[in-house]
This record gives structure tokens, C-alpha cells and sequence, in this order.
């Protein structure tokens, strides 16, 4: 078997509990048919459209013969770096499975300037642009953050004296705004199915193109998910997706939260991907199920609270619940293109036991919006409510800057958390730089006893922002910005990188606010010395 899932304790027992009734809906069988109507009146117009990932693998298998194609002309031109700008599913399934692979693929899915200089400049050892294509993965075609990338891109191409043409590969929806655009220009062009949702297309030219003309043998990818397809179209207590959806979504009172743990998987990065499948796709309607990217010895796993349920991901599932410290977990181990199937399949299942449009986003337009009005309006920054330290703090409530202190501002966020609450970090910072602030989510979740997220913003946006606005009104939020030097024009547009990275993180604050979320921003004037003081003050 491709994928393996054991199960003990209470997790065991609400399996026991769901699975009969699972199986006798044809929820499995239903899925494969390509039946809009499983999750309801009001979502069957839109799902009908978008389960095309069921044949991701029958449909892709033409690709990989023009991937490698294309690779190998590339490779006879001295072209051997990869980079790809794409957001949310157009990032992190390439992202996993390029790690996985050991496969170098540069994942450019900031608006961070010096994150996008980086991505310009590359690096001894994978190369620099002279030797670099680049994959633009939009399925919308009208994704600002990938738009700006490649204007960046092109205008660094010609200023080599190197055709963009040449160095440029599209990968969107047939008909968006950017197809017509790329084709017209003359640029290569891949169409996505355009039944598939982009956190649905792992599988499909959005995961296959970047990482196929990075080096990653695809077609095993596929032989991979295709050895699981027929476990997960049955309606059968040994289904694993009706197994994985029952032990994440049921039970009453149901664990809503979901604590991902890699812990021996040869798989690289699959918590990240999961996030953004299980987040975006629950969080709506006040309800969801809330991802919880986690290491083997977080706090949230040592002293786990009653609303979260682990899930460790093993190489051998059978095997490893010989550990008894792992009692009352679910186990996971299988290839990559399985656990892609397999989470796929249980996501959607999962939507319609919680009674939501496991396919829709209603809740990622609002941060857009407010982007954009204030990209078009421009006002001035409102003043910090105070700085010390070279940290400005602003907050939603004048309430939780009355103790003039970071430590004290932190604690005031903590507490207006619920029983059931969580934290959600935002780092809107070139990561590649301050890749250190991915540890203060454990200082966090120690500090405030709840379980925490990390997100490097813009790039959640397109992901767990979903359940941010449209999921449970449970969640306090904190937010980290840097002040830079370092800006990049973007071509043809009348703001900076930098100007569009401060518009993202301010809109979405705004948007938060509004639904009556607690949001705390620190503004790190001197980062690379502030960030001490700030893993102080959250100790």
C-alpha cells in the first residue's frame, strides 16, 4: 500500500464512530464521479467546476514529455537555475516536491525586496540570472505578487541583453488575463485544467512544470499518486482519505485544530502544503479546521490542549505506533504523490462533514481590496502608539498598548484569548534574512499556552488568510514588519516592492480589525538587532 494511517486512542474511537456513515453516503465513489452536489445546493454550481484534480494524473501525463523537452533545450543553452514566482498551491506543492527530490528550485513568493533582489541575483552555486528561466505560475492570471515578479524579471533579462522570451515560461488557466497577455508577447505557455482549484493542483502543470524543468523525474510523482487512486475511489471502511477526513473532522466536541508534525518522513516541507490545502478550504462560515505546523518538541505537543489533534508524519506508520508516547495521534507514512491524493480527497470529504464549500475563498478578496485601495490612495502611515527599543508597536485597541513594553503589549494579545483561541504570527520580512523569526512560534505558543502558526507574509494571504477572516472568530494576531533600505522598482507600475509589501501587511490588518480580530503589528526598524529583543519579550 502507497500510504498507511494508524490510529489509537480517542482518535481511534471517533474513526469507529464516523467511518460507517462515511462509507454508506458514496462520499468516496461520489468524489471520483465528479458529483457537484456532495456538499450541498449552495456549493454544487462551483464544485461541479472544480474537481478536475480527481484525473489530475490521466490529464497530466501529457506534460512530461514537453517538460523534459523544454528542460533539455533550456539545459543546451547553459540554462540550469530555476525560479519560480507563484503563490499559495502554485508555490507549495512545487516547493515540497522539489525538497523532496533534493532538486534545487528557487521559490520566489514574497514581495519582500530583498527576498526579490535574491532571486535576481542567485548565488555561486546554483548560478546566477545569465543561466536562470523563469516559471510564472498564476492560475487567475492576475495575481499581483506574480505580475510584479515577472515585470522584475523582464526588465533584469533585457538588461543582460537576454530575451525574456527565451527565459520566461507561463503556467496559468486557459483564457486568464495572462494567457492572452504571455501568448500574444510570443512567451512558452502551459494551461492548468482549469477545473482544478490552485490548492487542488499539485498534480497538475502548476506543481509538474517548475519542478520538471528543475530536475524532479515527474512522471514517478505521477506513477506514485496513481498507485493510490483506486484505495481512495472506493467506499470502504480502508479508505484512507474516509479514514484521514473521519479522524480530522469528527467527534464531538470535534479537535478543531490540527497540529502537523514531521517526525522520520523522507518527505520535506508536506506540513506547509497541507496548511494552506486543510485552511483555506475549512475556514469559513466560523468554522474550519486550523493547521498547526508543529517540530517533534513544540510546546503544543508536549502539553497538547483538548482541541488539538496530531497528526505525525512517519516513514512507517505501522512500525512507529510501537512508540507509546504517540498513543491517541494519528500516524501517517507514503510516497509524495499519494499523501497528495490522500489529503486531497479527505479536505473535501472533511468539507462536507463540517457542512461548507470546501472549493470557494470568500474571505482572500477582502485583503486584496484593501491592498489596493491603499496602494491607490497612499495615506501616511498611521503613527506608532509607541516605540521603544527601535520596535514601533501599533495596535487594533488603544487597550493593548497600556503597558508602554513589548512584553506587555504581548501579554495584553494573549489575553484576549479564548479557551478555544489561537495565535497567528505574520512575518512580513525577506525570510531569507531573518529566517530566525520562524522560532519565536515556540516561544509564542509557550508564552501564551495556545497553539500557534507562522506565516511568512504576503505569502499566507493566499492560504490561511482564508481562516483568519472566514473561520472561527477565535484567533489574536501578531504582526512583524521590518523597515529596509533596500526597495526594487516594479516596471510599469507606479509602487515599489516595498511600497506593495507595507500595503499587503496594513490591508490585511485593516480587514482583520473589521471582523473584530485583536492584531498587534511591530515594526522592526534595525532587524537584524531587534529581532533579539523581540524573542526577549516574548519569552
Amino acid at each position: 500500500m502507497s500510504f498507511d494511517i494508524h490510529l489509537s486512542g480517542h482518535v481511534k474511537s471517533v474513526v469507529e464512530e464516523t467511518l460507517p456513515g462515511l462509507v454508506s453516503s458514496l462520499v468516496a465513489s461520489g468524489i471520483t464521479a465528479g458529483d457537484g452536489s456532495l456538499w450541498g445546493p449552495d456549493a454544487e454550481e462551483e464544485a461541479s467546476k472544480r474537481l478536475g484534480w480527481v484525473e489530475a494524473v490521466t490529464v497530466s501525463r501529457p506534460l512530461v514529455p514537453q517538460i523534459e523537452a523544454l528542460r533539455q533545450e533550456l539545459a543546451a543553452k547553459g540554462v540550469t537555475r530555476v525560479v519560480l514566482a507563484g503563490m499559495g498551491g502554485s508555490s507549495l506543492a512545487p516547493e515540497v516536491i522539489a525538497q523532496t527530490a533534493g532538486v534545487p528550485l528557487v521559490i520566489l513568493d514574497s514581495t519582500a525586496p530583498g527576498q526579490v533582489l535574491a532571486a535576481l541575483d542567485g548565488d555561486a552555486q546554483a548560478g546566477d540570472l545569465s543561466k536562470t528561466v523563469l516559471v510564472v505560475s498564476s492560475k487567475s492570471g492576475a495575481t499581483v505578487e506574480t505580475d510584479s515578479a515577472k515585470r522584475a524579471f523582464e526588465a533584469a533579462f533585457r538588461d543582460l541583453g537576454i530575451d525574456p522570451l527565451e527565459r520566461i515560461v507561463v503556467v496559468t488557466d486557459p483564457g486568464s488575463p495572462m494567457d492572452q497577455a504571455a501568448r500574444a508577447d510570443g512567451y512558452t505557455v502551459f494551461n492548468a485544467d482549469p477545473t482544478v482549484g490552485g490548492r487542488y493542483s499539485a498534480l497538475t502543470a502548476f506543481g509538474l512544470v517548475p519542478t520538471g524543468l528543475a530536475g524532479v523525474d515527474i512522471d514517478e510523482l505521477l506513477d506514485e499518486a496513481e498507485a493510490t487512486l483506486l484505495e481512495v475511489a472506493i467506499d470502504s471502511p480502508d479508505n484512507p482519505a474516509l479514514v484521514l477526513a473521519a479522524a480530522i473532522a469528527g467527534g464531538e466536541p470535534r479537535r478543531d485544530k490540527l497540529g502537523l508534525v514531521t517526525d522520520g518522513t523522507h518527505i520535506i516541507g508536506l506540513p506547509d502544503w497541507i496548511e494552506q490545502l486543510v485552511a483555506e478550504s475549512t475556514g469559513k462560515e466560523g468554522t474550519g479546521i486550523l493547521p498547526v505546523v508543529l517540530l517533534p518538541v513544540s510546546p503544543e505537543v508536549e502539553n497538547k490542549p483538548a482541541d488539538l489533534q496530531i497528526v505525525r508524519l512517519v516513514d512507517e506508520a505501522k512500525q512507529f505506533h510501537l512508540f507509546e508516547h504517540h498513543t491517541d495521534e494519528i500516524l501517517i507514512s507514503g510516497s509524495l504523490g499519494a499523501q497528495f491524493v490522500v489529503w486531497e480527497y479527505a479536505t473535501v470529504i472533511a468539507g462536507k462533514m463540517l457542512g461548507i464549500n470546501p472549493f470557494d475563498q470568500p474571505d482572500v478578496e477582502s485583503a486584496k481590496i484593501a491592498t489596493r485601495g491603499l496602494l491607490d490612495a497612499r495615506p501616511e502611515q498611521a503613527a506608532p502608539a509607541f516605540t521603544v527599543e527601535g520596535v514601533e508597536v501599533r495596535v487594533s485597541d488603544p487597550a493593548l498598548a497600556a503597558s508602554g513594553t513589548v512584553a506587555g503589549v504581548l501579554d495584553a494579545l494573549w489575553a484576549r484569548l479564548p479557551e478555544d483561541g489561537y495565535v497567528a504570527i505574520q512575518a512580513y520580512v525577506n525570510r531569507l534574512e531573518l529566517d530566525q523569526l520562524q522560532g519565536l512560534r515556540e516561544l509564542v505558543a509557550a508564552d501564551s499556552g495556545r497553539p500557534t502558526t507562522f506565516g511568512w507574509g504576503p505569502r499566507f494571504l493566499h492560504s490561511t488568510g482564508q481562516f483568519h477572516k472566514g473561520g472561527p472568530a477565535n484567533g489574536v494576531f501578531l504582526q512583524i514588519l521590518e523597515q529596509t533600505d533596500v526597495d526594487l522598482e516594479i516596471p510599469e507600475r507606479p509602487f515599489t516592492f516595498g511600497q506593495l509589501i507595507q500595503a499587503q501587511a496594513a490591508g490585511d490588518a485593516s480587514v482583520l480589525a473589521e471582523h473584530g480580530r485583536p492584531v498587534v503589528t511591530l515594526t522592526l526598524t534595525d532587524p537584524r538587532i531587534e529581532v533579539l529583543s523581540l524573542f526577549e519579550a516574548a519569552q
